[in-house]
């Protein structure tokens, strides 16, 4: 039997630790919150495939922005919008040609309880809640469209007094499950599961009462030499992301 001398041993384990680096990389994303439920699900596909590991933050697309700017450590950035990636790509703060469209979001104005949101949405005019949750327009592209709704609707003024704003529209959607109000405008994506709301009574908010909401990913600068970054990135375009984005009511 050949005995292999002990520096050949070290040297052949050491290349074989580079590789195994170099194939399972971490990749930091900035994930807006409505796309919570998404990307956990693409994420359990993406490691099983890439063997690369996803590590998500969630929050409002105004928040992310500003985060990174000051030199927050995220390679991908999942916005809500398309608007903020757009900016950051004037500014040069992410790698050039990398910005494409993800996802398009939908909003619906959803309780927690069966049957009190009718599916035209009437329990808007009817006015008899007390406290109507969005997420706060100037971070949360959906609370923006939350807005542009009532405006559209001619509600803005009967209404003014009864919103409870979140930070983003996870907090928004926790004011109305957890009771704090009775009805809120939400990502559909958070009360929808393969074809159907899955708890509580929706309107599926038509697309004209607002802006469309586009929402763009990016790399960012600090992912540009990072293989998760790119590996990610084309999941995210690939089919199998698609079908899962669908399920969750976005459109690609």
């Amino acid at each position: 039997m050949r005995i292999r001398p002990p520096h050949v041993v070290v040297t052949a384990l050491f290349s074989l630790m580079l590789a195994n680096r170099a194939w399972a990389d971490e990749v930091q994303v900035a994930v807006a919150a409505n796309f919570t439920a998404p990307i956990q699900a693409i994420a359990k596909g993406f490691e099983k495939d890439t063997g690369h590991k996803l590590v998500a933050a969630f929050g409002a697309t105004g928040q992310f922005y500003a985060q990174i700017k000051n030199g927050a450590p995220f390679d991908v950035f999942l916005a809500a919008d398309d608007s903020t990636p757009a900016k950051l790509e004037q500014e040069n703060q992410i790698v050039a040609g990398s910005r494409f469209t993800y996802a398009v979001g939908t909003l619906a104005l959803w309780s927690a309880k069966p049957g009190y949101v009718d599916a035209k949405g009437e329990v808007l005019r009817a006015n008899a809640f007390k406290h109507l949750a969005i997420a706060n327009p100037k971070a949360a592209p959906y609370g923006l469209a939350a807005t542009q709704v009532l405006d559209k609707l001619k509600l803005t003024d009967a209404t003014k007094t009864k919103i409870v704003e979140g930070q983003n529209i996870t907090q928004a959607y926790q004011f109305v499950s957890t009771g704090n109000a009775e009805l809120g405008f939400v990502a559909l994506s958070q009360v929808y599961k393969d074809g159907k709301v899955s708890e509580g009574s929706a309107w599926i908010v038509p697309a004209e009462l607002h802006e469309p909401i586009r929402q763009d990913a990016v790399i960012l600068n600090k992912g540009k030499d990072n293989p998760a970054a790119k590996a990610l990135v084309d999941y995210l375009k690939g089919p199998e992301a698609a079908a899962l984005i669908k399920s969750y009511g976005y459109q690609i």
